[in-house]
């Protein structure tokens, strides 16, 4: 049986357009931050889509796969490899957004933190300490999450799912009790020109508390529960 023809719609990537065939609409969206793009079955629905947001597209409930390696989920991954929501639930996470998170092995310890953009899952930056904790990988994440927004002029929402990391950034303070001594004084460093950042910039981005009971881990968690 010869397969189905699709018709593939890049709203943004190297150059947004539609594309009859995956490798050349793969071309456009690969290794570029943010990308965004969908499938679809005839031409006449990728013609549509191209004229709407992409957020208005991506809400499509296309697949039962789930994301979260046999977790509970709210989101699921279409037939195109996009995030979606699952079919049925109430009061759903908004897609076109930035998911931060952090991890520490140890605490203190080894700290990373990463954003990803949810309908993609593709990470647009990620961090790493060699001495830090996961409240600080946390309240870092959002920050960094706010400065790439604001420069690429994004309008996003930011998910997060540590309440104390949302709050220290709304007060533009890191309460971490971590000693600052030679082990930490890169990541001081670093930590004071995120409340510098946060003193000195406006934004707009709302920043949003992740709903893990509900919506299952946050995408841009490291996995390591």
């Amino acid at each position: 049986m010869a397969k189905k023809q699709k018709y593939y719609v890049v709203w943004q990537g190297k150059k947004p357009g539609i594309y009859s065939d995956w490798d050349e609409c793969k071309e456009q969206v690969v290794g570029v931050q943010g990308a965004q793009y969908k499938g679809f079955d005839s031409m006449a629905e990728a013609e549509a889509a191209i004229k709407l947001p992409y957020s208005s597209v991506v809400r499509v409930e296309s697949g039962e796969r789930r994301v979260e390696n046999g977790k509970p989920s709210a989101l699921v991954i279409d037939e195109n490899g996009m995030t979606a929501v699952k079919p049925g639930t109430a009061n759903p996470p908004v897609l076109d957004a930035l998911a931060v998170d952090a991890a520490c092995s140890g605490n203190p310890g080894v700290m990373e933190y990463q954003g990803i953009y949810i309908p993609t899952r593709t990470r647009v930056f990620h961090y790493r300490a060699e001495k830090g904790t996961n409240n600080i990988g946390e309240f870092l994440a959002i920050v960094h999450g706010l400065s790439y927004l604001k420069k690429h002029r994004l309008n996003q929402i930011i998910y997060s799912d540590s309440v104390n990391a949302i709050s220290w950034v709304r007060q533009k303070v890191c309460k971490s009790k971590l000693p600052e001594d030679a082990s930490t004084a890169e990541l001081w460093d670093y930590i004071h020109r995120a409340e510098q950042w946060l003193r000195t910039n406006n934004y707009t981005t709302e920043i949003r508390k992740w709903d893990t009971d509900r919506w299952g881990e946050i995408p841009a968690d490291f996995g390591r529960k």
